[in-house]
C-alpha cells in the first residue's frame, strides 16, 4: 500500500483547539467567553479539546512547531509563517501553492516523518501544533511525549479539531465549520486574527455560492459519488467515511458520498463493496507529484487503472468517463482549499450554475 503521509487517528485526543462542538457537523455551540479564542488576540486565550480540557494562553505564541504540512500551511495563510521554527512531513515539491512553497521552504525540517520525542522536546518551540490525534512515533523513534512532559518544558500542545475529533464527533462531518473553528483558533493563538476571519469569511462566500447553486436539486436526487484514492493503493481501497472532512467537501458540493453511512474517517473495503454502491461520479484522488505534467500523468494512470481493471470497468462512472481530476490534499486534509474543492466539485456535477473564483 502506498503510504499516507498525513497519518491516522487514534481515539485518544489529549488536547485540541477551541470549544467548538464535536457534534454532527461541527457546529460551534458552546458559549464564548471574554478572552476565549475567536473574541480577538487578547492575553489569557483559552483553547479546549474535543473532551472540554483548556489550554490558556498568556500571549501570541511565538516559536512553533507544526506536525506536518497541513497545520504549517494553515499558518503560513495566517502570516504567522515567521513564527514557525520547525516542521515534520514537510511538504513535497509543488505541494502548496505559490508564495506559500517559497515560505515553507525556509522552516526548519524536524524531521521527514514524526518527529522524534527528544528532537520535539528540546526544539525550543513554545507551542506544537499536531494535525492528527496521538500517534504512535514508530521507527524506533521512541513514544509520543506525554503531556507533562511537554509542560515540563513549557510547550503548549494543541490539536487541529476537525482532524483530530473524528474519533469524538457524535455525527457526520456535513459543513467545513470545524475547519474555520481551527483557522479563527490558530489567529487567535498566534495574533493574526484578522486574516484568520478573511480567510473564513472567504470559504464562507465561496460555500454559500455553491449551496444557493446546487439548492433546487432535493438531496436524493443529487448524484453519488466515490472518492478512489488512488495513493493509498489498487488491492484493496481505502475509502472517505463520513466523519473525514472530505465527506464534508463531498457534501457540500452538491454529491452523496457512497461511503457515507460509515462511521469514522477512513475505512478499508471491497472493491464488490464499490461495484454494489456504483457510484455516478468518481473523483481520481491523486496527491502532488509536484507539477501540472507530473500530476496530469498521475490522473491518466488512475483512470487507465479504473477502465482496464475487470472488478471496476463496468461502473457506471466509468462507462460514462465521470471523472473528477482533484487533489487529495485539497479534499481530504482540513484547510483553505477545502472550499475551492467544493467549487471544483460543484462546477462539474452542475455545469452552468457554479462558477469558478
Amino acid at each position: 500500500m502506498r503510504s499516507r503521509v498525513w497519518g491516522g487517528t487514534t481515539a485518544v485526543v489529549l488536547v485540541g483547539l477551541l470549544a467548538a462542538g464535536c457534534g454532527g457537523g461541527g457546529k460551534d455551540t458552546s458559549e464564548q467567553g471574554a478572552g476565549e479564542a475567536g473574541s480577538g488576540d487578547l492575553p489569557g486565550v483559552t483553547v479546549t479539546d474535543c473532551t472540554g480540557a483548556k489550554a490558556t494562553f498568556s500571549g501570541p505564541s511565538k516559536k512553533i512547531v507544526t506536525s506536518n504540512t497541513s497545520s504549517l500551511e494553515l499558518l503560513l495563510r495566517l502570516g504567522a509563517g515567521d513564527k514557525v521554527i520547525g516542521t515534520g512531513f514537510p511538504p513535497g515539491k509543488g505541494t502548496l501553492p505559490g508564495a506559500l512553497e517559497a515560505q515553507a521552504r525556509k522552516v526548519k525540517v524536524l524531521s521527514k516523518s514524526v518527529i522524534p520525542k527528544e528532537k520535539l522536546l528540546g526544539s525550543g518551540a513554545d507551542l506544537f501544533v499536531d494535525t492528527f490525534a496521538s500517534m504512535n512515533m514508530g521507527g524506533g523513534m521512541g513514544d509520543a511525549p506525554t503531556e507533562e512532559e511537554f509542560k515540563a518544558v513549557g510547550i503548549k500542545h494543541i490539536y487541529l479539531k476537525s482532524t483530530a475529533c473524528a474519533a469524538k464527533r457524535k455525527g457526520p462531518m456535513t459543513d467545513l465549520s470545524a475547519v474555520e473553528t481551527d483557522i479563527t483558533s490558530l489567529g487567535a493563538v498566534t495574533g493574526t486574527s484578522a486574516k484568520a476571519k478573511e480567510l473564513v469569511d472567504g470559504m464562507k462566500e465561496k460555500v454559500a455560492t455553491v449551496q444557493k447553486a446546487v439548492s433546487g436539486t432535493a438531496e436524493s436526487k443529487r448524484p453519488t459519488y466515490f472518492f478512489f484514492d488512488y495513493d493509498a493503493g489498487t488491492k484493496q481501497p481505502t475509502v472517505v467515511c463520513n466523519r473525514q472532512i472530505a465527506n464534508a467537501v463531498i457534501t457540500l458540493g452538491g454529491a452523496r458520498n457512497v461511503f457515507a453511512g460509515c462511521d469514522g474517517d477512513f475505512k478499508q473495503v471491497g472493491w464488490e463493496d464499490v461495484i454494489a454502491k456504483n457510484p455516478d461520479w468518481i473523483q481520481l484522488g491523486v496527491r502532488n507529484r509536484g507539477s501540472a505534467a507530473a500530476n496530469d500523468k498521475a490522473f491518466d494512470e488512475a483512470e487507465k487503472w479504473l477502465r482496464s481493471n475487470a472488478a471496476t470497468k463496468g461502473l457506471k462512472a466509468v462507462k460514462k468517463g465521470h471523472f473528477l481530476r482533484i487533489g487529495s490534499e485539497q479534499t481530504t486534509i482540513a484547510g483553505v482549499r477545502n472550499a475551492d474543492s467544493v467549487q471544483e466539485i460543484a462546477k462539474t456535477l452542475y455545469p452552468g450554475k457554479v462558477g469558478q473564483s
